[in-house]
């Protein structure tokens, strides 16, 4: 995990014993669930599913009086999506990614279908931050706290000009 935690901490407790989840506001030791979110700018993760609210506090007020919802957007996730959460997921939550596991669950070829995304992280395996092996990768030691770094390779909503990278996340 790429926060520090003393070693009584639940969080630090809960990476340990394998139960460590998270969530897009960070790490928790409490299973997925929905969060619904109130006020200007939140957002909700409901059901798979995510919406915002809007971004002013006249936008909002004015339709929390009129009774309506204030969400101004929102994304179902995709079969895709899901499978780059569990990737990301178990990159952050555990340092390891069993790539079997993932072939299983959805029924692709890891390699061939993140081809670009295993490219992308060779200079953080030649840097000693991870290892990539047949069947799995796993986040080394000296590579826990830029974790980000090897989930963003994953992550398919960011852009190519931010791809792997150490400055912005550390």
């Amino acid at each position: 995990m790429d926060h520090f935690a003393r070693p009584e901490d639940p969080l630090a407790q809960a990476l340990r014993g394998r139960t460590l989840t998270r969530n897009f506001q960070g790490y928790s030791t409490c299973a997925e669930t929905d969060l619904v979110a109130f006020g200007v700018s939140s957002i909700s993760e409901v059901a798979g599913g995510y919406a915002q609210n809007v971004k002013t506090v006249s936008e909002y007020r004015q339709a929390i009086e009129a009774g309506r919802f204030a969400t101004c957007k929102g994304l179902v996730r995709s079969t895709e999506d899901w499978l780059r959460h569990d990737v990301i997921w178990d990159l952050m939550c555990h340092f390891r990614l069993d790539m079997a596991a993932i072939e299983e669950r959805y029924g692709i070829d890891f390699p061939a279908h993140f081809a670009a995304e295993l490219a992308s992280l060779a200079p953080l395996a030649e840097d000693g931050l991870i290892e990539i092996a047949p069947g799995r990768i796993e986040v080394l030691p000296l590579g826990r706290l830029l974790v980000r770094n090897v989930a963003m390779a994953f992550d398919a909503y960011l852009t190519p000009a931010s791809a792997v990278r150490y400055s912005r996340t550390v």
